[in-house]
Parts: structure tokens; sequence; C-alpha cells
């Protein structure tokens, strides 16, 4: 086994390039940078193209609907003249429930314009439903590895609901325990098979965001006469955001203040067996967000596509709790049962309005199909058999991993910001100690979107 693993590491650059279809090496710059815009432009898909391909495959356009109940909710708690109007894009009327067929959609139709017989993802859920559904339209096989289990083989209801999903569209879901075989495992039947990596972080993904900017910039415009003042997008790995900034930005968007929200598991660590199962998101959370948000290079690809800290203009959490929560509140009071994960830009959001003005648009970027495994009571009842008390209170008392604490009333479902600063020198560490030229320095403005005067202090 340590052959066969020294082997495959030994190659992953060359297994990489294989199965992706993309040289990256030639966007490469002197020093610590590259060509982003070039990568990102460089694969022959203009937005109408992009549009063409996701609408034969039953992917976009999308309603976006105003919660009028919601909002009224939320005003409740606002000082007067406040409480912005709450728009939500019901990305779960995609072909596979999620915004994730967009991304899909063009990965898996650049597979097959390339001439593999195959696509391979390694993600927990709504992408790999997503990567599955648009194979099988496409007649491509279809591989998805999930990191499932903890050690004892128990596994989290929301991923084993994601497993079934994606065997419903004829997918072999290979799962295997949380830990460091995941990757060994891609790297393997990548090697062995030749099929495409249909990666999160390509930029024929982010691309297929876009048009998700573009439909909630456009949409408004038309009804209401005006662009949103503000875009809330569940983050995770980051694609979600930079597509659907990018798409914002290139409608005309561009005073849209973009807003990243993530469940806060601070303290959790992702890769930890023992922590496994003692979260209830099994992404858009922080143990995914901030890492990715300062780090991005640490995906499946040489350089990843989703680079949201070019883009952010705030971060904030909301706890578990008030996911849930939110999540009840919509079913409720909209008649809308959708997933707890997608969710959590709608937690935020719900927080937010109260701080703008009632003639102001905040837009909820994204919602999700909900199934048995996925619904907010299955999800608890796996929290309390874990050990974790659920108690109703103040959500800002929240223990990851300890306890889930519902609002006892909407008055105390409130965001956290994060400091970006605080992110923007995570991002900066790895380069404190190393000379960096004024090419480097240009680079790390565009990716962090300040000075170079200020990236220096910031270094310093």
């Amino acid at each position: 086994m340590n052959n066969a693993y020294n082997d495959l590491m030994n190659r992953k650059n060359e297994i990489m390039k294989k199965s992706v279809g993309l040289d990256y090496s030639k966007y490469e710059f002197d020093g610590i940078g590259f060509d982003f815009e070039m990568m990102m432009n460089d694969h022959g898909y203009d937005i109408d193209s992009i549009r063409e391909i996701q609408s034969k495959n039953m992917v976009g356009n999308t309603p976006l609907v105003e919660l009028k109940n919601i909002t009224k909710y939320s005003r409740k708690y606002a000082k007067p003249g406040y409480g912005a109007r709450i728009f939500l894009k019901d990305e779960a009327a995609n072909i596979s429930g999620s915004f994730k067929a967009r991304r899909a959609a063009l990965a898996v139709n650049q597979a097959k314009k390339l001439g593999y017989k195959g696509v391979i993802a390694a993600t927990s859920g709504n992408y790999g439903a997503a990567v599955a559904a648009l194979a099988a339209k496409e007649g491509l096989k279809c591989i998805i590895i999930q990191e499932c289990f903890d050690s004892k083989n128990v596994s989290q209801p929301e991923i084993l609901e994601k497993a079934r999903k994606c065997e419903a569209f004829g997918a072999e879901v290979v799962q295997l325990s949380v830990g460091p075989e995941l990757f060994f495992m891609f790297l393997k039947l990548l090697d062995e098979t030749g099929y495409f990596n249909a990666s999160l972080y390509l930029p024929y993904g982010i691309k297929g965001i876009e048009t998700l900017g573009h439909e909630i910039a456009n949409e408004l415009l038309r009804t209401e006469g005006k662009y949103p003042e503000a875009v809330v997008i569940t983050n995770a790995g980051g694609g979600n955001l930079t597509g659907t900034a990018r798409g914002l930005k290139d409608a005309g968007a561009i005073n849209t203040k973009i807003i990243a929200a993530s469940v806060n598991l601070k303290g959790l660590h992702m890769a930890s067996d023992i922590d496994f199962n003692r979260k209830s998101f099994t992404t858009g959370h922080t143990g995914f967000g901030v890492p990715f948000s300062t780090y991005p290079d640490r995906s499946d690809v040489p350089r990843s596509a989703g680079r949201p800290m070019r883009y952010m203009d705030q971060y904030v959490t909301v706890n578990q709790g008030s996911v849930f929560y939110m999540t009840e509140a919509l079913a409720l009071l909209e008649g809308m049962e959708r997933g707890p994960a997608g969710n959590t830009s709608l937690a935020a959001a719900f927080s937010l309005a109260q701080t703008m003005k009632k003639d102001e648009i905040i837009v909820v970027q994204e919602t999700e199909y909900t199934g048995a495994g996925k619904h907010l009571l299955p999800q608890i009842s796996f929290a309390k058999k874990n050990g974790v008390k659920i108690l109703f209170g103040d959500p800002a008392k929240e223990i990851p991993g300890t306890n889930i604490i519902f609002p006892k009333d909407g008055s105390l479902l409130k965001h956290q910001d994060l400091n970006m600063d605080d992110l923007r020198k995570s991002y900066l560490k790895r380069y404190k100690n190393m000379e960096l030229g004024f090419k480097d320095f240009q680079f790390l403005s565009d990716e962090l979107n300040i000075g170079i005067k200020y990236i220096k202090e910031l270094i310093n």
C-alpha cells in the first residue's frame, strides 16, 4: 500500500492534467501568481452558449420569489424604516434539486465534447447528484466518491440521502471513512478509468454559476427597476460565491454588496473522526468556508477557479439552530420546504435585512431540495444520538459539537461578522517571509480586492 500510495502521489500532477483537459502551467506567472482571468476565459464558452447548454438540460431560469411573510417577520424586530425586502432564488427547481446543476451542466458537456467515457467527482452530495443527473442525460458513466463514515461505520443521514440521489441517476457511489484516503482513492480511480475529473473547482463549473448572477440581476432590474442592494451567498469551497458575483457584475450589478454566509462550526475539525458526526451540516460551514477562502488552492486541481476573496465584501456566520429555525419558518410562512444546508444564507438574510432600509432588496441566492435524510428532523435526531443537546434559548451561546440552540424567538436570530482583515492576514501568512516583486503584489491585490499599500501593511 505504501508503494501504491507513493506512486500515485508522485504522479498526481500528470493524472490531474490528463483528467481535466487543461494545461494549468500556461497560466502561471513567474512568482506566486497566475492569470486568473485568462484561465476563466480560455474555454470557448460565452454567457449565451452557457445558457443554451443549461437550458437544454433543464437547468437555470429558476423562480425568483419575494418572501413577503418572512420579510414581515424580520421587520417585526427592525427599527422603524428598516427591514429590507427578502427575495429568494429557488434553485431547487433545477434538474437535480440544487444550484450545483449549473456547474455540472458545463463540466459534463466539456467531458462529452473532449471524448471522455465517464466523469468522476469527489463530493459529499448535491454536486454529486448534479453530475450524476447530467451524466445520465449525456450517456456518460459516473462515479461519485463520498467521505461518508466515521471509524465506527456510522454515517450522517444527509450524506446517505445524497448517496441515494446519486444512485437513482445511475452513478456508482464509492463511500469512504473520513480521512486522507479520499484523495488517494480519487486519484486511483482517475488513473484506472481515464474518466474526466468533474471537479467543483474547474473554470467550467464556476462559469456555469455566472448565469445565476445574471438571472438575479436581470430579473430584478426588469421587475423592480434596480439591482439588489445585497446578495447573500452560502460559502463553502468558494465557487458558489465566485460564480454568482462574477455573473452579477457582468450583468451590470457592480454596486451590489456580496455577502458570504456560513454555519459556525468553530472548534470542530473537518478531518477528525471524533468530530465527523458531531456536526449537523456537511457543507456551507466555516470548516470549509474559511480555509477555502484563505487558501483556495487546497482543492483537487492545481489552481482553483473558486476564489471568493476577490469578490467578498462581508463574511457572516449563523449558528446551526438558527438555520434549522429558518428552515421551519420557510415552510410554515412561505409554504416552501427546502433543505437546511441551503437555508444558511436565508438565516443570515433574516438578520441582515434588519440592518437595511425598507426600500432596499436583499437576495438569498439559492435553495436546495430536501428529502428523508436532509430534512431537519432526522438531522436533529442524529445529533441527539451523538450526545449533542438540543436546546431553545440564545443561539449566541451555541457550542458546535456540544449543543444546538434554537432561538426562542426571531429577535435572537443574529448574524456574526467575521473580521475581513483577519481572513486577509490568514491568506497572506504564507508569503510573510518571501521576497515579493511588483507582479506578486498586484496578484495579491487582485486576490484580496484591496490596494498594494494595504497588502504590505497586512503582511507586516
